[in-house]
């Protein structure tokens, strides 16, 4: 039996030994741990024993792969580390695809997976799996447990890591022996971490460079990606763009933190961006890139991106800067800083005036476009316009990935930071219903809109028992068209129409699914049922809405694979 630590104050030192699982226990609740997503097994039961009577709020995920995504969203939404724990052996590697999906798209996460006891590591023994060696590549950092008298600095070290400097995941390895070994229980100490220390802080005379090359452009434009709502700067970016006139261009991750309707916004870059967006980035003397990595699907080609342009890359990450795009003014630091200081620097205005007039006549020339006919079919494009419409543009939104992703990106809208969320570096399938879960108990408030594909979802369709049992406002809008959509796309434009293994030849009843998980669904088939959808989206309470949409529609605009983003096709009706 372990003595029951005295806690003299939130922030004195313990008295007496707690176990291993205590101790994580504890140091959750002292990291302001408000929601644990998990699922237990023989590894870490130990945890799980002692989360039994703990008071800690814990989410019983149908799958691991669920669990994590849906950390992702909550992560995404609240700005906190997302905190997930799994077993060892088969739950540790289902959680693979989250890990390496919030590596690339920055998302913070503290991961605990359980492991064999440290005696019979190596052995190939039951349930045993090397999770660091399989996540090294896709973590921020990963460690194991071997001491229980490490495990409080282990723990305060992940957490530091995982919200420090760019975000990402970190994930803990913790042997079932320690997790019942004793020792005393101490969290108020320093963190010392000399190889990690993020630069936070930009140069000053990086930042005068920027101010001069822009009183001395024609044609600037910020490409403004996730960096900028993970340093909470969008009101910074809006003063700053309103400042020096400078239009905006968001990348898919970026989406929200520009308000959609301002002006200076010119949308969504990239191979299915808009045609001023993309443009302007090829066209630009000036480009400014904050918070993005400059991802290929953004950039096209890269012997065609931004070759006019003097580019200057703002980054907390300086592995990003120079990695893809060469840059002549890099900036290393946290996005609301260098903002700061370029909005209090206010250099020379200059005269943008052209630059404006040639974005607005593409803007109005080539807009975003689909073809509303009067056949029975719905179009996917109108059926996001009405669900923004439904939710006064204020819903959180998530998704899969695929050509239903695209056109959420596209027609939804996003006038707020913090509504969008979506698997944008790894193109996750199967990320939207737990996301969404994961969003709604980031935001208990919102009306969360899961937009998601008849084949992403039956990857993770088993998480609507976690919509149903936590009664989450999460409505479920599944864009059938009986398809692999975007693989059915690529299949009619680049290999001639051969459509190998992309559509459906049978589905599940998605109706009687929603009904038999107790969750009230309506399918919706022709323009008849359209007022059956804004009430579905728009009432409280969890919801499945099957929306039967035209299979051979594909997203346009779109810049081909190996193609610049001036080469993009279908930018007109």
């Amino acid at each position: 039996m372990s003595t029951k630590v005295q806690l003299d104050d939130s922030t004195a030192k313990c008295t007496g030994t707690m176990t291993g699982a205590e101790i994580l226990i504890e140091a959750l609740r002292r990291e302001n741990v408000e929601a644990i997503f998990g699922y237990p097994g023989g590894a870490v039961l130990p945890i799980y024993d002692k989360l039994y009577n703990s008071g800690m709020f814990h989410i019983l995920n149908r799958h691991e792969q669920g669990g994590i995504h849906a950390a992702e969203g909550y992560a995404r939404i609240s700005g906190k580390p997302g905190v997930v724990i799994a077993t060892s052996g088969p739950g540790a590697t289902n959680i693979i695809t989250g890990l390496a999906d919030a590596m690339i798209d920055s998302l913070p996460l503290v991961v605990f997976t359980g492991q064999v006891a440290t005696t019979v590591i190596g052995s190939d023994a039951f349930q045993e799996a090397d999770i660091l060696g399989v996540t090294m590549p896709i973590t921020k950092h990963n460690i194991q447990v071997r001491d229980v008298k490490d495990l409080t600095r282990i723990i305060k070290e992940a957490f530091h890591i995982a919200t420090t400097g760019r975000p990402g995941p970190v994930l803990v390895d913790i042997p079932k022996d320690v997790s019942i070994a004793e020792t005393v229980f101490e969290y108020d100490f320093d963190i010392d971490l000399p190889g990690y220390q993020p630069t936070q802080e930009p140069n000053y005379l990086q930042v005068r460079k920027l101010v001069e090359a822009v009183s001395s452009a024609k044609k600037p434009a910020i490409l403004a990606g996730a960096g900028i709502l993970f340093s909470d700067a969008t009101a910074e970016l809006l003063k700053y763009a309103e400042q020096q006139q400078i239009p905006i261009v968001n990348t898919l991750l970026g989406l929200g933190n520009f308000p959609a309707d301002h002006p200076l916004f010119l949308g969504m870059a990239g191979m299915h961006g808009t045609y001023t967006a993309n443009m302007a980035l090829y066209d630009c003397d000036l480009l400014i890139s904050i918070g993005a990595r400059f991802d290929d699907r953004v950039t096209g080609n890269l012997n065609h991106f931004a070759k006019k342009a003097v580019v200057a890359h703002i980054d907390i990450d300086p592995a990003e800067i120079g990695k893809n795009i060469p840059t002549q003014i890099p900036i290393v630091g946290d996005a609301k800083k260098v903002l700061q200081q370029l909005i209090e620097q206010d250099g020379k205005k200059g005269d943008f005036a052209e630059w404006h007039k040639e974005l607005e006549s593409n803007k109005k020339e080539y807009p975003l476009w689909y073809v509303n006919d009067d056949s029975e079919q719905l179009k996917p494009q109108r059926i996001v316009e009405i669900i923004h419409e439904a939710t006064n543009g204020d819903a959180i939104v998530t998704t899969d990935v695929g050509q239903h992703q695209m056109w959420a990106a596209q027609f939804y809208n996003f006038q707020k930071p913090n509504r969008w969320v979506t698997s944008g570096g790894l193109g996750t399938m199967g990320f939207g219903l737990p996301a969404a879960i994961g969003a709604a108990f980031a935001d208990r408030k919102a009306n969360v809109v899961s937009v998601v594909g008849d084949a992403g979802f039956q990857m993770t369709l088993q998480e609507l028992s976690v919509v149903e049992e936590h009664n989450l406002n999460v409505k479920t809008v599944i864009l059938n068209n009986k398809a692999l959509g975007m693989v059915r796309q690529w299949q009619e434009m680049f290999y001639e129409e051969r459509y190998s293994e992309s559509k459906f030849t049978s589905q599940p009843d998605f109706i009687k699914l929603a009904e038999a998980y107790g969750i009230k669904a309506v399918r919706i088939e022709g323009e008849n049922d359209l007022d059956k959808l804004r009430e579905a989206v728009a009432a409280e309470g969890p919801a499945l809405i099957e929306v039967v949409v035209c299979q051979d529609e594909n997203v346009f605009p779109m810049v081909a694979s190996g193609k610049g983003l001036q080469e993009m096709v279908g930018v007109k009706k």
